[in-house]
């Protein structure tokens, strides 16, 4: 999983808000979301594209030895745009059956993810750096 990890009664949980450009129109340029991205502490990639009516991210690649994350997991997000770079809304985890409040800033070719659970209460921000 492109994603960060919290620990949720004892497992971990697939929280990596990555939050797709779910907009009517796309963004400026910087803002872009989609394509692929590096998670920054260098154990997973993920190809950010639409998805039906949403925007999926998908793990394209997991540094061996990584615990509980695999290629092909995917996250489904739905967000809005509240300025330029910026997004708000929820993710869902298919593979966990777990729903995330997240935010997302774009700036260029970097992005930081903000996933929160159990009413925002625990929440991890992971950063991220676009890749070809």
């Amino acid at each position: 999983m492109p994603r960060g990890l919290v620990e949720l009664n004892g497992a971990r949980s697939f929280l990596w808000a990555i939050p797709l450009l779910f907009v009517s129109g796309a963004g400026s340029a910087a803002a872009d979301i989609t394509g692929n991205w590096a998670r920054g502490d260098g154990n997973a990639r993920v190809r950010i594209a639409p998805c039906g009516n949403d925007i999926c991210a998908v793990n394209t690649w997991i540094k061996p030895g990584t615990p509980k994350e695999r290629e092909g997991d995917k996250l489904v997000m739905s967000i809005m745009q509240d300025a330029d770079g910026t997004y708000a809304g929820t993710a869902f985890d298919p593979q966990r059956d777990l729903t995330y409040k997240l935010s997302v800033k774009i700036d260029g070719d970097r992005m930081t993810t903000k996933g929160c659970v159990v009413a925002g209460l625990i929440c991890k921000g992971i950063d991220w750096t676009r890749i070809n």
